[in-house]
């Protein structure tokens, strides 16, 4: 039987509310909590990865249960005028495992599936079904909404997932395959060797449009695994569009989506890094952070997550500067520079960079030397108002 009203209610059941729903459970087990989820799954069909220094300890610690895949040895980049191998450890994480995970540890009853929401309140949620959730605390993790309010490009990809007829041989990922023929976009491949036998291959685009062509980039996908041998069994494959937000009104855009009484977190929020678009660092904090003030009303918890979001915001200026250069200073095909630029970095600086966390010697380091855009097509671009994100993904 159904509980007529809940301590907190998440509107949305991506990575960012499973997480805060994992970490109530852990520091609130007493606490009742409903994750509504409007597909079949938690976590949807995706695969989110991060370098093992984006998290402390504490942090890292709440995805201590879930199956995750690591590598120790490093990754390498390949750019037209630089390769490298880096030491730094990364991980990944398949949704399936993020669902299996949050199904063993969360209450029974807390995971709600096919629950589509019609609208939120400061009291609760309603359903497209009819159905009214009555929650002292509402949550609202729906994913990021295009605004006129903010510029930018996006970051789209397709990912297969394959099981190579022979072992494939590669020993760690490659972060990014930059050699590829760019095709009017910032294009690479990224591959993660997840078993002897497996391979995720994914094909990324830094875009001035949302739009994915399927067809294109399988076929890309296609060409790319020929040309090493790789061939097999289609285990699973995902898609999708990201935002890349280089500037913008971020008040106002959040006035657009505020709803009296009820808290914002995740994408939706604003807690993305705004050039790589990761966001697995940001809603391991903000889950933590709400575990730790679970007892706010909705009104104050609302309060809370915005001033953090503008910090947020604030703090990660300098990536939206270069996400400008990078979409607006050169050719399509040129702005890999940016990247090929950046490889050059000591290795603390690349990873302090992944975790939004750069200092200024990084970033003077990032800046200084031979320009990897045209010097004039930088001021014009960081002049420039940018491309407004209104088109939906």
């Amino acid at each position: 039987m159904r509980k007529n009203r809940h301590d907190i209610a998440i509107a949305g059941g991506g990575l960012s509310g499973g997480l805060i729903a994992l970490a109530l459970r852990r520091a609130r087990p007493e606490l009742d909590v409903v994750l509504l989820e409007a597909g079949d799954s938690p976590g949807g069909n995706h695969r989110w990865s991060w370098f093992a220094s984006d998290l402390d300890d504490q942090a890292a610690s709440l995805l201590g249960t879930m199956r995750t895949t690591r590598w120790d040895e490093g990754y390498d980049i390949r750019f037209p005028a630089l390769s490298r191998t880096l030491s730094s450890s990364y991980r990944s994480l398949a949704s399936t495992d993020f669902a299996a995970a949050l199904a063993r540890e969360l209450a029974p009853g807390t995971i709600r599936c096919n629950a589509q929401v019609a609208a939120l309140s400061t009291d609760g949620v309603a359903l497209k079904n009819g159905e009214r959730i009555a929650a002292r605390t509402v949550i609202d993790c729906r994913g990021f909404e295009p605004s006129r309010h903010l510029t930018g490009g996006w970051q789209v990809f397709m990912g297969r997932h394959l099981r190579t007829k022979v072992p494939h041989g590669l020993t760690r990922p490659v972060i990014m395959d930059a050699k590829v023929t760019q095709h009017g976009a910032y294009r690479f491949v990224y591959v993660l060797p997840l078993a002897h036998d497996e391979l995720f291959v994914e094909d990324t685009y830094y875009a001035d449009s949302p739009a994915l062509d399927r067809r294109a980039l399988s076929s890309r996908i296609d060409a790319y695994c020929a040309e090493r041998g790789w061939s097999g069994e289609l285990l699973g494959h995902e898609t999708g569009v990201l935002p890349v937000v280089t500037g913008g009104n971020f008040a106002a855009w959040q006035e657009t989506l505020r709803i009296p009484g009820v808290a914002r977190a995740g994408a939706r929020a604003g807690f993305v890094h705004p050039l790589t678009s990761y966001t697995l660092p940001q809603a391991v904090a903000t889950a933590r952070l709400i575990a730790r003030e679970a007892d706010l009303p909705g009104e104050q918890l609302a309060a809370l997550l915005e001033g953090e979001a503008a910090r947020h915001w604030s703090a990660t200026g300098f990536y939206r500067m270069l996400g400008t250069m990078l979409f607006g200073a050169g050719a399509p095909d040129q702005r890999y520079r940016v990247f090929e630029h950046f490889y050059r970095l000591p290795e603390p600086a690349i990873e302090r960079f992944y975790a939004a966390r750069s200092t200024l010697a990084d970033k003077a380091r990032v800046l200084v030397g031979k320009p990897p855009v045209p010097v004039l097509g930088a001021v014009r671009a960081l002049l420039a108002t940018g491309a407004p994100m209104t088109e939906r993904t």
